[in-house]
């Protein structure tokens, strides 16, 4: 009786322990299997074979777990073929740092593919004896399609932004051309100029030559004594006064002189024009923007000589890492607007200095000045305050872009009546220059 009522005793205690370990294997069972992730198991070695599979596997991937526990390949043969070389190589890693995450496409009942993200862990007993591989795979379906569609949306972009930069170049050159257009006469008339001296001084140093000849034919008859000596020193002495060496030799020296000079002006001329003119360069080299600015007054004088002064107030500079032709196009755009802006007389001034890592190009006119209602517009494309067909609008928009590619500012002050000057400051090194500010004038700022 004693050992019956014992019996009762124990039977009753275990009781409540079974129902709490059947509720736990129910919430588990639960949770496992409305988990977004499938959770499985696996022995550790060989092809891995299932060893449990969490019941959502059905709703996921479509197939019912006892299927997947039956298929001792099942995990390998359902990884998509150009997947499972990288996880065959890399699968022996997990022994050693007992877990590897993968990224692949797993093949689903239907036949079609899910990308899985899958965590592999290795369990081990106390020894550290491998027990069974856990996983954890999520379907990442939804976020690789996105980042596909990304990626292609990125690569859109940067074929438009390619196309953007052929345009853009396209179009900075089509100004540097109509600036070049405008300016023809007077480049023309620059190198026509001394073309036309030098010219005229060949001409003359033909004659010299000439001369020079007959002197040489006359002093080989004396040397060789083809001329009697009676009548050679008359002849000599005649040659000397008809040649007049002396001037000639004071005039040759002056005429190579001079036609060197012409020649080097054309020279001058012709190189600014190729280094304006050049296109699609793309290398930033050291530049010396003194030169820049020297190489474009040359190619604009004849825009300026007549009723511009000229006044050079160059500070001293470094040279600066730049794209030089396109900082000339800049200075021409500005060089010639200020010109266009004095009606009569007047002057532009150039003033250079450096500011700490940034150099600065002023450059003021004593023109017309512009409208206190067009200030904040004149950097937009296309705008332009000069009659129908003297502009196109499009300088100092692209003059505008040309400093910001620099990572520079541009600003522009005006006082109707007396003047404009625009200040430009770019950095030494645009790779290690600070954000520009703001530039006035920059199209939607307010004033």
């Amino acid at each position: 009786m004693a050992n019956e009522c014992a019996s009762q005793r124990t039977h009753a205690d275990d009781a409540p322990d079974t129902r709490a370990l059947v509720k736990a294997n129910a919430r588990y069972r639960h949770i496992i299997g409305n988990t977004p992730a499938i959770i499985y198991s696996s022995v550790p070695s060989g092809d891995f074979q299932l060893t449990f599979v969490s019941e959502n596997a059905t709703r996921l991937l479509g197939y019912e777990p006892s299927e997947m526990l039956d298929d001792p390949n099942f995990w390998f043969n359902h990884i998509h073929p150009d997947d499972t070389a990288a996880i065959f190589s890399s699968l022996a890693m997990l022994f050693v740092e007992d877990q590897k995450i993968y990224e692949y496409r797993f093949r689903t009942q239907d036949g079609s593919y899910l990308w899985m993200h899958d965590t592999l862990r290795l369990i081990r007993d106390a020894e550290g004896t491998p027990l069974e591989v856990i996983g954890l795979m999520t379907d990442i379906t939804g976020r690789k399609q996105m980042e596909d569609t990304l990626q292609r949306q990125a690569e859109e972009q940067r074929a438009l932004i390619e196309q953007l930069k052929m345009a853009q170049a396209q179009l900075m050159q089509s100004e540097k051309l109509a600036s070049i257009g405008q300016l023809a006469a007077g480049v023309a008339h620059e190198i026509n100029n001394p073309i036309g001296f030098v010219n005229a001084n060949l001409n003359t140093l033909g004659n010299y030559v000439a001369t020079l000849l007959e002197g040489i034919k006359l002093y080989q008859c004396v040397t060789t004594g083809k001329l009697p000596s009676s009548v050679a020193q008359s002849e000599l002495q005649a040659f000397e006064h008809r040649a007049d060496l002396q001037f000639l030799s004071e005039d040759v020296t002056e005429l190579l002189a001079e036609s060197n000079e012409g020649l080097q002006r054309v020279k001058n001329i012709v190189q600014s024009l190729k280094d304006f003119s050049r296109t699609g360069e793309s290398n930033w080299q050291m530049a010396d923007l003194h030169r820049g600015l020297d190489s474009t007054l040359n190619i604009a004088n004849n825009e300026l000589k007549y009723k511009v002064t000229i006044v050079k107030q160059y500070g001293e500079l470094p040279m600066i890492k730049c794209l030089a032709s396109e900082l000339n196009q800049v200075f021409m755009n500005l060089l010639v607007n200020a010109a266009q802006a004095i009606q009569e007389r007047g002057s532009v001034t150039i003033r250079t200095e450096r500011c700490g890592q940034r150099v600065a190009v002023c450059i003021s006119d004593t023109g017309h000045g512009i409208a206190p209602e067009h200030i904040n517009r004149i950097f937009e494309p296309f705008f332009t305050t000069k009659p129908v067909g003297s502009g196109t609008g499009l300088g100092l928009s692209l003059s505008y872009g040309i400093i910001k590619k620099h990572g520079g500012d541009i600003h522009v002050s005006s006082e109707p009546g007396k003047g404009t000057t625009f200040r430009i400051e770019l950095p030494i090194d645009p790779a290690s220059a600070q954000p520009p500010s703001k530039a006035s004038g920059e199209p939607g700022e307010a004033s």
